[in-house]
């Protein structure tokens, strides 16, 4: 093959991928928005000031066999949620996360909201909207699966498998866009 039908070839190839890049683009734009937007801000939610995501609070020991039991605890976070929160939500637990270190045990409830207590004693250290969780949510697509009651994450495997398959296709095409003018000028 010639240089010149070479080159064509090679013109035509880039002119393709500098489509797919575009249309893609332009396709998932508010999409890559809110991914860039939302993974900025959790980035940043351990220096929010407590607003993005609460600090956490220490308890009066560290020490496990001190400790309340789980059962206990979780009884104290359910009527401190109704107390503090709502008590016309149903104060539904997602996971608890236990730091030892700090003394501390936290409830994070499936609409956002969390509660730290003292391992200890039980008593109520803090109550916080957990907006961390719900730009988290934003993030991956969970959100909407939360939003729509949904189970197995559909909407969040949806999404992480496009977003990931139209990461990957940018990658791809912006590397040939770069490099295929390189060559080309290189040619001749």
């Amino acid at each position: 093959m010639s240089k010149k039908g070479n080159r064509k070839k090679q013109a035509k190839f880039l002119r393709a991928f500098r489509k797919v890049h575009r249309v893609t683009g332009a396709t998932l734009f508010i999409f890559f928005f809110v991914v860039s937007i939302s993974g900025l801000l959790l980035g940043w939610k351990k220096n929010s000031n407590d607003y993005l995501l609460s600090k956490t609070y220490e308890g009066t020991s560290t020490d496990l066999k001190n400790w309340l039991s789980i059962d206990h605890l979780e009884s104290n976070a359910t009527a401190y949620f109704l107390e503090h929160i709502s008590d016309e939500i149903t104060p539904t637990i997602e996971r608890i996360d236990i730091r030892k270190e700090k003394g501390t045990v936290k409830f994070i409830f499936k609409n956002y909201y969390g509660i730290q207590i003292d391992g200890a004693t039980g008593k109520l250290l803090h109550v916080e909207r957990r907006r961390s969780d719900f730009i988290e949510g934003v993030h991956d697509g969970s959100a909407l699966d939360v939003y729509f009651n949904t189970s197995g994450n559909p909407v969040k495997l949806i999404y992480t498998t496009v977003m990931g398959l139209a990461l990957l296709l940018f990658t791809i095409t912006g590397f040939w866009l770069w490099l295929g003018p390189k060559r080309m000028r290189r040619r001749t």
